[in-house]
């Protein structure tokens, strides 16, 4: 799969922590790009540094070596979002607030940050609790709330790590679907990090599988499935099961080769 512009470009990134045994790697050679626009997946064994990666991007933490360049198109936004599997909204907050946030701290004027809130809790279906508190709602809808936040913040890149990992299966169908119908209308810049091949070929253009520790990058997989994407159609399509295959059989000899 080709891009026109790049976003995010990783150069030779490696990741050592240091130990009382010594140092261990985390991140070796990791190189590669992601599109503008592009919903680019990661997936890997359990301490393969898929967060550690992540983080890197955010700004984080820092790599040990190598380089990281994010293409930055205006200067007045933020460059990334980070969406946390735990839930991360503020307990002392609304709804409507914890939305707002990035903005208020951006200094963006108090209309036109409640316009923009309102609008992302509405694309969330939480209208109705926009004045409510987070002890209030659900899991799910705590998560909705973080995702609306980080769209409302208006930020060059999104980056998600394992965002509906801790939720049912209901749940996170209804929230895959949603932020498909958020990130197709606003065609931002994705990196989602998840354990579930079937999360990331549902989301996905691209998947990349990563190698069991040290983390490097294994395979890259274009995900050629039709767009827009309907979470219960794309299953029963026979290209989903090819290329679950395709993804499960490089990820299996990660998994088995940690035991």
């Amino acid at each position: 799969m080709i891009y026109a512009t790049e976003s995010i470009r990783i150069q030779n990134v490696n990741k050592l922590f240091s130990t009382p045994a010594g140092p261990i790697a985390a991140l070796q050679n990791i190189t590669l790009s992601i599109g503008e626009g592009e919903f680019f997946c990661i997936v890997g064994p359990s301490g393969c540094g898929k967060t550690t990666l992540l983080r890197i991007l955010a700004g984080l933490d820092k790599s040990s070596s190598g380089n990281v360049s994010i293409t930055a198109g205006d200067c007045g936004r933020p460059v990334n979002s980070m969406v946390f599997q735990e839930q991360s909204i503020f307990p002392w907050m609304t709804v409507e607030n914890n939305v707002e946030y990035g903005l208020r701290m951006r200094g963006v004027a108090k209309k036109i940050r409640r316009e923009i809130a309102r609008h992302y809790i509405g694309m969330i279906g939480l209208s109705q609790f926009a004045n409510a508190y987070p002890a209030q709602l659900s899991g799910g809808m705590k998560q909705r709330v973080s995702v609306a936040r980080a769209f409302a913040n208006d930020p060059e890149i999104l980056l998600m790590d394992e965002p509906f990992g801790a939720l049912d299966e209901q749940n996170r169908i209804l929230l895959q679907q949603e932020l498909l119908r958020i990130w197709e209308g606003s065609g931002k810049t994705t990196v989602f990090i998840t354990h579930s091949i079937d999360e990331a070929l549902c989301l996905g253009d691209r998947v990349m599988v990563m190698s069991a520790h040290p983390g490097t990058v294994k395979t890259i997989i274009d995900i050629d499935l039709p767009r827009p994407r309907d979470i219960a159609t794309i299953r029963t399509l026979g290209r989903y099961n090819e290329l679950y295959q395709q993804i499960w059989l490089a990820l299996r000899e990660e998994v088995r080769g940690r035991k």
